[in-house]
């Protein structure tokens, strides 16, 4: 489903991501994991458009996606979560979700005024979506409310919900644990298991060491902008090149 090789992204002297590559099944769940500034991020941006390697290649499902504007990403499948959700904070959170949908022809501003019947339809269509996804993460209370009343958890699971109405096929989630109470990272966790077994492609970047190794099948360590480790969970967590990575020093 994702291919990448050899992604190389420099700034300035320093090389923030320094020949990566992997692969990703359709249907898979792959943890990226390291200590702060392996890289991590600078390979999510790189993957959904952000920002353009330097070298190497990015293939959705065959398709060439390196160097493509975001949007584009986007709209080919390849949907991202952030570790700091900024939802539009005076417009409710079913307005927020109803956002991500893609092809609205009421964007179009002529079709405003030719085609009102099949904009209004269209409408519906993505309301009765949102609505859905809404419900499948538990905001259905709060789906009027403005999405500046939310937690910082809601946050995060209003932004699955808005990612899942564009119907994705691989979703990078960058940190959905950071800064989420406990009971509601259970949630969280639920609705991405929930999603996984539906179908839906996850790389998660997550310094929830526990939340990688209970959800992800495969973990894939970087350090210093290169791959360090790839492999099961437990063979990961017990390799000494990560605990050296994560802890400078050998495993007891």
């Amino acid at each position: 489903m994702l291919s990448v090789r050899d992604i190389v992204k420099s700034f300035g002297g320093v090389r923030a991501v320094d020949g990566v590559g992997f692969a990703v099944a359709r249907g898979e769940m792959l943890g990226l994991i390291g200590p702060n500034g392996a890289g991590k991020t600078t390979l999510f941006n790189c993957l959904s458009g952000a920002l353009r390697p330097d070298a190497g290649s990015i293939e959705l499902a065959g398709v060439p996606v390196a160097g493509l504007p975001p949007d584009r990403v986007f709209a080919l499948g390849l949907a991202r979560t952030f570790q700091i959700p900024r939802p539009f904070p005076e417009t409710s959170v079913l307005e927020n979700v109803m956002l991500a949908s893609k092809d609205q022809g009421g964007e179009v501003f002529w079709r405003n005024w030719f085609s009102p019947g099949r904009v209004a339809a269209e409408e519906r269509r993505n309301r009765e979506r949102a609505m859905h996804w809404i419900r499948f993460v538990g905001l259905e209370p709060l789906a009027a409310r403005p999405a500046r009343v939310l937690s910082g958890g809601q946050r995060k699971l209003l932004e699955l919900a808005r990612v899942m109405t564009a119907e994705p096929r691989v979703v990078l989630l960058d940190e959905p644990a950071a800064g989420v109470a406990p009971r509601l990272l259970e949630s969280i966790c639920d609705r991405i298991v929930e999603l996984n077994r539906l179908g839906v492609t996850f790389v998660l970047i997550e310094h929830n060491l526990e939340m990688v190794m209970r959800l992800c099948g495969r973990v894939l360590v970087m350090a210093h902008g290169r791959v360090l480790v790839e492999g099961p969970p437990d063979a990961v967590r017990a390799d000494p090149r990560v605990v050296e990575a994560y802890l400078g020093g050998a495993p007891a």
